[in-house]
């Protein structure tokens, strides 16, 4: 696992206002769909882009006399992804009610867990470049309902309301005011969604608003952080403003951006920021205000009446611990230590779950470094250029294996091989058996070889006396030769072959 104590935290990012310098604090809450087939509270599905209103079942409709069942699966996600961030797991948590009323909230209130969440403090080490990283506090995480999806553009005259998403089980993920800049901002979301795929928790699809973060920024004065630390008093941070509903890496750092420069502009102006919640304007680029920030006790929170408090077992725990997969930063670890692969091929490979599974199955039993070249270089790229992902890759895993063994085998050169690729990405079949049917082998027979290095030699004898003053001129011989042989010709055969020759 990587060691947070070798590496240098990143400098705050400090923004110069017209009467001095403002340094960024920014906490996140963020909203992760569990990976589950029921809903938090019924057996209705959670399948994404059904018919409006159709996975509906009473209790999410908020029917009267319907009471909610919990989720077992629900409730192991979460424990899960506490165990992926090293937090502590309380054995005992309860659900309280968040009374509030909008038309996509059926029950007049939303499940949730204020005082006493299924997973306590935690942490997630941000990797920000080679010896960088920011260690980000996790305060907890609760499990909730999400709540329904109201729907405005339909209609002119009248809005719809979709119940799918209501009673869907979320994890809200609520981080200390650690993160210092909008780059460590995206990339702590980043890292959180990397962490739940590779566990299965969560799918990270942001489009679909599976994984959504409100975004706390506010602005102090450079040192007034450290004092913040120090005292664990929030009276020397800024006023900080809450943008809701962030479901883009990108808008989250021009949301930060934005709202940082707004605060400033406000406070060297002698005005005050006031905590409010806002949006986001992608089209403008700005925040706006949506409303005034509400506290804990304007929601009337207290404890669910139709749910035991939750308990679990250690045992419970400590098995669901036993069957954790590996994390990625164990994983991009173990690919530099035992493949040889550098720091940034082994963080390109395990980006994404399924990209670290196919380089894997690439790489099992052969060269890692040769493998990690051919996954990041010729598939990856191709995989971008045509808009496609590892899942949907027109080459297998076992098909790229099988090129690398050609080539380790000697049946192929390199120059060969992309021909190959380019072969079983459009037509598919098995690497072996085309190169047998199309002769496409590598000549190795050295007398072969020979014969087409004395024909070249012999040809042009300029270039031999140019090549015999400045050796360097060796490679025009090498690659007449190859072209010769339609690039059959074992290359390094060649350049033995040609040296030998030129130096007689």
């Amino acid at each position: 696992m990587l060691d947070h104590l070798s590496f240098t935290a990143p400098q705050p990012k400090t923004i110069a206002g017209a009467k001095g310098d403002w340094e960024l604090v920014i906490g996140l809450e963020v909203h992760a769909q569990v990976s589950s087939n029921a809903k938090l509270f019924s057996g209705a599905s959670t399948t994404f882009g059904a018919e409006p209103n159709s996975n509906v079942a009473f209790v999410d409709a908020a029917m009267p006399g319907m009471l909610p069942v919990i989720n077992e699966f629900c409730v192991a996600q979460a424990v899960k992804t506490g165990l992926g961030i090293k937090a502590a797991i309380n054995l005992r948590s309860a659900f309280d009610r968040k009374n509030y009323f909008y038309p996509d909230l059926p029950q007049g209130y939303q499940i949730s867990q204020l005082y006493h969440p299924i997973v306590g403090e935690g942490e997630v080490l941000v990797d920000m470049g080679p010896g960088i990283a920011r260690l980000v506090r996790i305060e907890r995480i609760h499990l909730e309902q999400d709540a329904g999806k109201s729907i405005h553009d339909m209609d002119p005259n009248m809005s719809f309301v979709d119940f799918n998403r209501t009673g869907v089980a979320l994890m809200e993920i609520v981080s200390r005011p650690d993160i210092r800049g909008p780059e460590e901002a995206a990339a702590y979301v980043s890292k959180l969604r990397q962490i739940m795929r590779y566990l299965g928790t969560c799918d990270g699809n942001m489009q679909n608003g599976n994984l959504r973060a409100d975004v706390n920024v506010s602005v102090c004065k450079p040192g007034d952080y450290e004092k913040f630390q120090e005292t664990g008093d929030f009276g020397h941070l800024g006023t900080r403003c809450e943008i809701k509903n962030m479901n883009s890496l990108r808008f989250i750092q021009a949301a930060i951006d934005y709202e940082a420069r707004r605060q400033i502009g406000i406070i060297e102006d002698g005005g005050k920021i006031v905590q409010e919640t806002r949006l986001y304007d992608p089209d403008k680029g700005e925040t706006r205000s949506m409303r005034s920030k509400e506290e804990a006790h304007d929601y009337r929170y207290f404890p669910d009446p139709d749910l035991l408090p939750l308990e679990i077992e250690q045992a419970w725990v400590d098995a669901i611990a036993a069957d954790m997969p590996e994390l990625p930063d164990a994983k991009k670890t173990r690919f530099v230590n035992d493949l040889g692969l550098s720091e940034y091929d082994a963080g390109v490979l395990t980006a994404e779950v399924e990209n670290a599974d196919y380089f894997e199955a690439v790489a099992n039993g052969r060269d890692g470094k040769m493998a990690a070249n051919w996954v990041i270089n010729e598939l990856f790229g191709r995989l971008n250029k045509e808009g496609l992902s590892v899942e949907t890759s027109p080459i297998s895993a076992a098909q790229l294996g099988g090129i690398i063994d050609l080539i380790g085998k000697g049946d192929i050169s390199g120059k060969i091989a992309k021909d190959l690729f380019e072969i079983v990405w459009t037509e598919g079949g098995d690497p072996a058996a085309i190169v047998e049917s199309r002769g496409m082998k590598q000549v190795t027979d050295l007398g072969a070889i020979e014969a087409a290095v004395d024909k070249i030699i012999a040809e042009n004898p300029a270039q031999v006396e140019k090549a015999k003053q400045n050796p360097k001129l060796a490679g025009w011989f090498v690659g007449q030769v190859l072209k010769s042989t339609g690039g059959k010709a074992n290359p390094a055969a060649v350049n033995e072959l040609v040296a030998k020759k030129l130096a007689e």
